[in-house]
């Protein structure tokens, strides 16, 4: 054995590398350590020791190598290419020099080989034969042959993947070769274990699957040797063929489905549109193809439902009523065409929240004898969503108004447009566009859905769509509707609906008999003063199931026993103060404030337009007003600036620059029937003359002074009667619309009819000595 001598040689680190004697390898050179070390080992005799590093230190050995080169790689990575050539272990005499670690090695002698580690060798060397055949390496064999000794044999181990690097190390710090050569056959021998049981997993697998595809081709000739027999799977395309007997489809519709029929007979059942299809049939066979209800045409009993049901309302009900005449006469006389076209427009109910738009479609469903479906548009921008989706699509089901159709069971129904105000339009198309062709009554006897791809008749439906304003409805949807307004109840309405509907439902709600609490007209009347200021009546429900709650609470503690009866003066200790005040005397009490009549989404409202002047020229308007009403501002400011003298007002005074405010800011605002309203306004501040407290007013105005017609008069006198006003100035072409106003209405109010802003002035304004005085 040749002696071996200690020497000083720099330490290269390695991080998840195991470089074993006799191993030649490319080493990346990731840090400055690395560098250095090889740097100074190309600057000396070219040997350096490779040690592995394990959770930060050192290992116990490394192998003393030879820098056979170095150099950068084309992506800048700096390399070296070292081979193994004895071990060597780590020992005494550190030194860090030009920034390289030098230690001094000490020398390993490895004993010569026995008959037991050649034994063990040849063991090993068969082992590694077997796995690299295994592999399809003949070319590895060869290399394992010409190793020279059991030691040279035994590190061949570093080139083996299957080895962790803390098994390399352990190999490397085994100096006995027998040892190493124990720990690397057992090694090995687990490898090919685990290797022989993932093969025959493997093995096991493909088996499963070749015997599932032969028992996939055996069912399929049974399936056909069935057929040939006419016995078997028919069982599911038979029973399918017996509901299209019973179905009563139309020629048309029968024929596509029965070619669905043939496609599922020649379909697998693993094939996906086995199910596709069997879905298209189960929609086919449940809609009511031949399934309607008889109409009631007893107008009698048809007119005792809708009041039993809703309490005002007559213009919708004799609109129900005058349907069912011109149905029941068609039919009597022979009249009624195919597919029961020819029965008029579709009635659209135009109103704020809360007045019962969509309960009243109930009401006709149940006045009719028909089923009901409700089909709710709000927020709906795909146009699939109305026609359905092709059945090229997975997951395609149809619209929403053959699934309102399956719903119903008839084809006949009353079905609930609701929100028909909101349908928006994008990418995916326009909604409404798909609702023209659903609401005309000449064309939806053959209406095509995209899932169901046959004619599908809609004739028959009675199509009630709602909507809150009628403005944002696209035209041509609007032109094939009959608009019926509700414009919102009167103050005896309400308390007729609170008694016999809303009290009631509320008295259930919160557990209560009848003959346990009950609740005054007055005290209605006073939670509809001042807990509630809407067209509708849903917020008076609000508040009367809060003060049902109050007394089932008062109950429950025994604070309360029954029968409890809640009167006027009781309602301020169950709801608390009041959210509304009346505040029109107070708000028109200084001059420069005047009362005008609007229409909104929630029904007719009372808005305050105050004015007030400022030194320079100019008009400023704020409230969140749109073009229209700050064009009726301009128009308002400039007859008044041109006529001041007319209108007993300092033609300097008009000159200045003036502040036009609507409130609440929040709220946008728009319309020209604020005109007189601001012409108002401006004259009051520059005359000095406060608006008088009980007067509401609305009407365009131009800039010669004549004061045009405007709309929503109804909605605008209820909501000027729910502020206490009892006056009420009108444009004169409007006098026709009010008879529109219920009559206990018109009997409370007095209208004022003008055809010039000097008509409107000598109503609305305070005379000049009653000013005077409350200047004074």
């Amino acid at each position: 054995m040749t002696e071996l001598n200690s020497e000083l040689l720099p330490v290269l680190p390695l991080d998840d590398v195991v470089v074993l004697p006799h191993m030649t390898v490319t080493l990346a050179l990731a840090d400055d350590a690395q560098r250095a070390a090889v740097e100074a080992a190309g600057r000396g005799n070219r040997l350096v020791l490779l040690v592995p590093r394990v959770e930060g230190r050192f290992a116990r050995m490394g192998t003393v190598a030879r820098l056979e080169s170095s150099g950068r790689l084309p992506t800048g990575a700096d390399v070296a290419i070292f081979k193994g050539e004895r071990r060597g272990r780590p020992g005494g005499g550190q030194a860090d020099i030009d920034g390289a670690l030098w230690v001094q090695v000490e020398p390993i002698e490895e004993p010569e080989g026995s008959d037991r580690v050649r034994e063990l060798a040849r063991e090993y060397r068969a082992l590694l034969e077997n796995v690299l055949e295994s592999r399809g390496a003949p070319g590895a064999v060869q290399f394992v042959r010409n190793a020279r000794t059991p030691s040279h044999l035994a590190d061949l181990a570093g080139y083996s993947p299957e080895l962790s690097v803390d098994q390399k190390i352990e190999v490397l710090e085994t100096v006995d070769v027998e040892q190493r050569l124990t720990k690397l056959i057992e090694w090995t021998k687990q490898n090919l274990a685990d290797a022989s049981l993932k093969e025959q997993i493997a093995s096991e697998v493909k088996e499963g699957m070749d015997k599932t595809q032969r028992e996939f081709l055996l069912r399929q000739q049974m399936e056909a040797i069935r057929k040939q027999l006419g016995e078997g799977s028919g069982d599911v395309v038979s029973g399918y063929r017996r509901r299209v007997e019973e179905a009563g489809m139309p020629d048309g519709v029968r024929t596509e489905v029965e070619r669905e029929l043939d496609r599922l007979e020649r379909t697998s059942e693993q094939n996906p549109e086995y199910g596709w299809i069997r879905t298209y049939l189960d929609w086919m066979l449940e809609l009511p193809w031949n399934v309607r209800s008889e109409d009631n045409y007893d107008l009698h009993e048809a007119r005792r439902i809708l009041d039993e049901d809703h309490t005002g309302l007559d213009d919708v009900k004799d609109r129900i009523l005058e349907f069912l005449a011109v149905r029941k006469l068609r039919e009597e006389r022979g009249l009624e065409v195919i597919g029961g076209r020819g029965s008029g427009a579709i009635i659209t109910l135009v109103g704020p929240p809360g007045v019962g738009k969509t309960s009243l479609g109930e009401s006709v469903a149940r006045a009719l004898g028909r089923k009901f479906a409700r089909v709710s548009l709000g927020g709906v921008h795909d146009e699939a969503e109305i026609r359905g989706h092709r059945r090229t699509y997975i997951g395609a089901l149809p619209g929403r108004i053959v699934r309102a159709l399956k719903e119903a069971g008839t084809k006949n129904p009353v079905i609930m447009l609701d929100e028909i105000d909101k349908v928006g339009s994008d990418w995916r198309g326009d909604p409404s566009a798909a609702l023209l062709e659903v609401l005309d009554p000449a064309q939806n006897h053959s209406f095509r859905d995209h899932y169901l791809e046959v004619d599908l008749d809609l004739s028959e439906v009675l199509f009630i769509p709602t909507a809150n304003v009628w403005e944002t409805i696209p035209a041509p949807l609007l032109d094939r509707m009959e608009l019926i307004r509700l414009d919102g109840y009167t103050e005896q309405e309400k308390v007729a609906i609170a008694r016999d509907h809303l009290w009631p439902r509320q008295v259930e709600r919160a557990g209560l008999r009848p003959e346990e609490v009950s609740v005054s007209d007055d005290a209605i009347l006073r939670v509809m003063t001042e807990h509630t200021r809407e067209a509708g009546v849903r917020n008076l429900e609000r508040e009367l199931g809060k003060l049902a709650r109050k007394v089932a609470t008062g109950f429950a503690t025994g604070r309360l026993t029954p029968p409890v009866r809640v009167d006027s003066d009781e309602v301020r200790e169950f709801l608390g103060k009041p959210k509304f005040d009346n505040e029109v005397a107070e708000r028109t009490s200084v001059p420069g404030v005047a009362t005008g009549l609007a229409v909104t989404g929630t029904g007719g409202d009372v808005l305050f337009v105050e004015a007030t002047s400022t030194p320079g020229r100019g008009l400023t308007l704020t409230g969140q007003l749109g073009d229209v009403m700050k064009e009726s501002a301009q128009i308002a400011l400039s007859y008044v600036r041109s006529h001041a003298e007319e209108l007993g007002v300092d033609p300097a005074a008009a000159a200045k620059a003036f502040h036009i405010h609507v409130p609440a800011g929040a709220i946008p605002k728009d319309g020209p029937s604020a005109g007189v309203t601001m012409t108002t306004a401006i004259v009051s501040l520059l005359s000095g003359r406060p608006v008088r407290s009980t007067v509401g007013m609305t009407g365009e105005v131009t800039l010669q002074g004549l004061v045009l017609p405007i709309g929503g008069v109804k909605q605008k006198v209820l909501a000027a009667h729910r502020m206490g006003l009892r006056e009420v100035i009108l444009p004169r072409r409007n006098e026709k619309d009010i008879d529109d106003v219920p009559e206990s209405v018109r009997k409370e109010m007095t209208f004022h009819l003008a055809t010039r802003v000097e008509d409107v002035l000598a109503v609305a304004l305070e005379s000049a000595e009653a000013a005077s005085l409350q200047a004074a």
